[in-house]
């Protein structure tokens, strides 16, 4: 029998355990007379971020099973104008390591790819084994007509992986208006998913995008407010279709960003999964939410692009440790235009890497028993669980958009942001700026169905999208 081994003595034998007094006597002497409360913050909505903090009882919010085979599904997301060059570059992210995608489709070819049609989208996804590879949509108040054309792609194949992502809410705040009354673009599309879910069972039919209220300059508790609140949205109008209520939530996708701070990623996250499971336990539904984390746009910079890396790596490791079911990594060059190879493979890299060297999501939510992120995620779920009865109480997210009262709070937030250092921009400026190289591609309009419904226009103040780094230059 071997001998047991040794085990090696405490670094920390004889000496005295340290105590809470014994740090704070420390930071006052290094304080000098300013007080301790001057370590004390706040997010933009008020909420507290203590300097200390203790280890937490228990986690504050449920979590998902890690997958046996990837810890998150990698998604890659083409906007390129031509058809046949977003074809080529959704075919090389997949090659590439990438495990799913998302087009985003605009027929003017100005924001999206110049689809129009289901052959168009059809030459788009030509080569995509959509039973392998769950490919979503951003189509915007087209969402209907675009779900049709993935369906014609797919061809009825029961075992499709795909994302319809109708979301008419976001197109509505971003732009403050809509063709044809809100509530008429809500009913077209739940009635198009209802239709498509009997032949699409692993089909994904609604994103609630809380994503809009961040991209404007919104606060972490309004972002999730606004995903739970379209997500009721999205699943009455599941019901008035013909859906069972857990059969409507279970087909809806909460969408969030993922931002360069990622302790409030995760934060911001795991509060989600708090504030769904308890909408979805009320309603009989499954409370473990599906999440779709993108990383923030408004982050990004146009000066010293370079250093976006490091901001898409962050956020891309907040995604992961705050639990997203998928996280779409941005480019570090969509400031100034479209990706080209190079920054497509940084891309897909930095999170195979976060994936397979650096092992994130071994462990299902690393982050529980934080002091710091069980509070914050304790605090944000809080403020979100009261802004989404504010807006439930004015009648549902539709009145809340078109009264301002979700503007309204964008617009306090904006406000009380302080001007960030943004290293590249107001801190560190590089004595010389090095170009980078972005895709040139003229827009190519494609004809396509008007997505017009009779009756009149919606409209609501519009929640502008806005870059942190243009906003304090």
């Amino acid at each position: 029998m071997a001998d047991a081994p040794v085990l090696a003595p405490s670094l920390s034998a004889g000496f005295p355990p340290a105590t809470d007094a014994d740090w704070r006597a420390l930071v006052d002497k290094t304080l000098g007379e300013a007080p301790f409360s001057s370590l004390e913050k706040t997010t933009v909505e008020g909420l507290a971020i203590e300097p200390l903090y203790a280890p937490a009882a228990a986690p504050a919010a449920p979590t998902r099973e890690v997958p046996a085979d990837r810890a998150w599904e990698v998604a890659t997301l083409t906007a390129h104008p031509d058809p046949a060059r977003a074809n080529a570059e959704l075919l090389a992210d997949l090659r590439g390591g990438a495990a799913a995608a998302v087009v985003r489709i605009d027929p003017t070819g100005e924001t999206g790819t110049a689809i129009g049609s289901d052959a168009a989208l059809a030459r788009a996804l030509d080569g995509v084994i959509l039973e392998l590879a769950p490919v979503a949509l951003d189509a915007g108040f087209l969402g209907p007509q675009a779900a049709d054309w993935l369906s014609a792609a797919a061809k009825a194949s029961p075992a499709a992986l795909l994302r319809l992502h109708l979301d008419p809410l976001s197109a509505f705040a971003e732009t403050g208006a809509s063709p044809g009354p809100i509530e008429a673009h809500l009913i077209a599309a739940a009635n198009v998913a209802a239709r498509l879910a009997e032949t699409y069972p692993a089909a994904q039919l609604f994103l609630a995008c809380g994503r809009t209220v961040h991209e404007a300059g919104g606060g972490e508790a309004g972002e999730v407010a606004f995903a739970a609140a379209a997500a009721v949205a999205y699943a009455r109008a599941l019901v008035r279709a013909g859906l069972p209520m857990a059969a409507a939530f279970g087909r809806i996708t909460l969408g969030l960003s993922a931002d360069a701070d990622y302790f409030v990623t995760i934060a911001k996250l795991r509060a989600a999964r708090a504030v769904w499971a308890r909408i979805a336990r009320a309603c009989g539904a499954d409370p473990v939410a599906r999440i779709e984390a993108r990383t923030s746009r408004r982050m990004l910079t146009a000066k010293d692009a370079w250093s976006n890396m490091i901001r898409l790596t962050a956020a891309g490791f907040g995604a992961a440790v705050g639990g997203a079911d998928t996280v779409v990594l941005g480019h570090f060059t969509d400031a100034l235009g479209l990706p080209t190879e190079f920054a497509r493979r940084q891309s897909r890299n930095t999170q195979l890497v976060l994936m397979e060297e650096a092992h994130i999501g071994r462990v299902a939510d690393p982050a529980a028993g934080s002091g710091y992120v069980e509070a914050l995620t304790d605090e944000i779920a809080r403020a979100a669980w009261a802004d989404f009865q504010a807006i439930e109480a004015a009648g549902g997210i539709v009145a809340a958009l078109t009264a301002g009262q979700v503007a309204r709070a964008v617009d306090a937030a904006k406000a009380a942001r302080p001007e960030p250092r943004i290293v590249g921009v107001t801190a560190f400026p590089p004595a010389k700026d090095t170009p980078v190289e972005v895709e040139i591609a003229a827009a190519r309009p494609a004809g396509a169905p008007s997505a017009r419904l009779p009756g009149p226009d919606s409209a609501c103040p519009p929640l502008t999208p806005m870059r942190l780094s243009e906003a304090f230059e």
